[in-house]
């Protein structure tokens, strides 16, 4: 068998898939396994840029630890739209609707690309006094903002590639978006260290052995390289050729959901349902984003060891949930088109398999973190204090790793169903009602190690309330696609 044909064993895509009828494991499986690589990938994005701007200075890496925060929250405060989009591509797809979900797909793209416009304007001015505010020092904070600006005025772009991802996903097609962002992983990780260092003095020409070109192309170009705005405007730039892509897939036809341009004019009627969906999840995402800064107000509390132990205990579980979060979106997708077919049931089963085998999943990891904590918190740091505390973090942490894909499963189920407003109202009381100020209270008496319960006590406490609400089957309604244009 040759390469190819194992890669299409195991990535399928929607017209190898049935969603709404026979087995739920494997087409969950099949559809969720590419949203995993492309996860891995997006965290290549983030190395990419981790890794060069290292090499050009210490106060470069520190700038993009403060944009990263921002980036963050203007994404989240977008994100619904996306969201709402993929909910109704996937009843509509579910219910046989192709028409109608292609004018979902139009209308979700155009308002996609508006909505990040003008997040991208605010962000482009709110960036300075948002640096300041979390605290960048006077040698950083030009560089963060330099930073951010070159993102915020290509945020469209970068939007607009997430907005072709969802499309793409509610219609059942999850291989295409990762197919164009290993392309765009790829030539971003070929162009950022051109942008940042230019050709001269070019660490990676001396890591490859091609000195001489180097000197060459200097010689010829002039070039010294745009430093942290040219890591931004790879980034930048490699998004804006994904999109681009993604739109002419759309536009075409060939794979996935189509999008056509006569449908793209703005419709206002449409834009009150795409905000009734996205509102609440652009609600969970930014309650998500906040949560992460308030909690830092309370680590911030103590040492600068318990600060990096802290902020290595983040980067660690956002590899773990990886498979939770892309069975989340699996389940979000079939959830979305079972209702469509008019087959809860079906959705709800799709929900009850998910939950269960991410906890599985989850607790397995999580036996592997606790085996494996100290090997796993040293490859970080050589600290041996931070260590020490990064290990205690994970031991409180990594029994209840399970907890999170039960809640994952659910309030996916929820948001395909189109109750956004239920699954951001268990994000926000799991992180703002008990995570949050359990931290504080019990940091008060036990030290650190009380920022530590806050995660078990707050992951089994979403699970929980999860499941509990998913069994009182109030997601299993009508459909929220309702009438559109395209009926007519």
């Amino acid at each position: 068998m040759s390469l190819l044909d194992r890669l299409e064993s195991v990535f399928k895509g929607p017209e190898e898939l049935s969603l709404t009828s026979g087995g739920i494991g494997w087409p969950l499986f099949y559809l969720s396994l590419p949203i995993v690589v492309t996860n891995l990938l997006q965290v290549g994005y983030n190395l990419a840029d981790t890794f060069w701007l290292g090499q050009y200075s210490t106060e470069a890496l520190a700038a993009i630890s403060f944009g990263f925060p921002m980036i963050f929250l203007l994404i989240a405060l977008g994100m619904g739209i996306s969201v709402a989009g993929s909910v109704l591509v996937a009843q509509h797809i579910g219910a046989g609707e192709e028409a109608e979900a292609e004018y979902a797909a139009s209308q979700t793209v155009i308002y996609g690309l508006v909505a990040s416009a003008i997040l991208g304007a605010v962000g482009y001015a709110a960036v300075g006094p948002f640096i300041t505010f979390l605290g960048a020092s006077p040698e950083v904070q030009p560089l963060a903002a330099g930073y951010m600006r070159v993102i915020s005025a290509g945020l469209p772009f970068m939007f607009g590639f997430f907005v072709f991802i969802a499309l793409m996903r509610g219609y059942g097609d999850t291989v295409t978006p990762m197919l164009v962002m290993f392309g765009s992983v790829v030539l971003n990780i070929a162009i950022d260290p051109i942008l940042i260092f230019g050709f001269e003095n070019n660490p990676l020409f001396g890591m490859v052995g091609l000195r001489g070109v180097e000197a060459s192309l200097f010689a010829a170009t002039g070039y010294t390289g745009s430093g942290i705005e040219g890591a931004a405007i790879a980034t930048v730039f490699s998004r804006a050729l994904a999109f681009l892509v993604g739109i002419a897939v759309m536009i075409q036809g060939v794979r996935g959901v189509r999008i056509r341009p006569s449908q793209m004019r703005p419709d206002p009627v449409y834009l009150r349902k795409l905000l009734d969906i996205g509102v609440p999840a652009s609600i969970e995402g930014t309650g998500r984003a906040l949560s992460v800064n308030l909690l830092l107000l309370v680590v911030g509390m103590f040492p600068t060891t318990v600060v990096a132990a802290y902020g290595i205990g983040v980067r660690v579980f956002s590899v773990i949930f990886l498979p939770a979060i892309a069975v989340a979106r699996g389940v979000e997708t079939m959830t979305g088109q079972n209702i469509g077919a008019e087959k809860p049931d079906r959705a709800g089963s799709a929900a009850d398999f998910a939950a269960k085998v991410t906890f599985l999943v989850l607790s397995g990891l999580g036996v592997v973190a606790l085996l494996a904590t100290q090997p796993i918190v040293a490859a970080f740091t050589n600290d041996p204090e931070v260590v020490r505390v990064g290990v205690e973090f994970l031991r409180w942490v990594a029994p209840s790793f399970g907890f999170i894909g039960v809640m994952r499963a659910y309030t996916g189920s929820f948001r395909g169903a189109g109750k956004t407003l239920v699954a951001a109202t268990i994000s926000i009381i799991m992180l703002g009602v008990v995570r949050i100020p359990v931290a504080y209270v019990a940091s008060l008496s036990l030290g650190e190690s009380g920022i530590w319960v806050a995660f078990p006590v707050s992951n089994a406490a979403g699970a929980l309330i999860a499941y509990v609400w998913y069994r009182r089957g109030t997601w299993q309604t009508e459909s929220v696609r309702g009438p559109t244009p395209a009926d007519d």
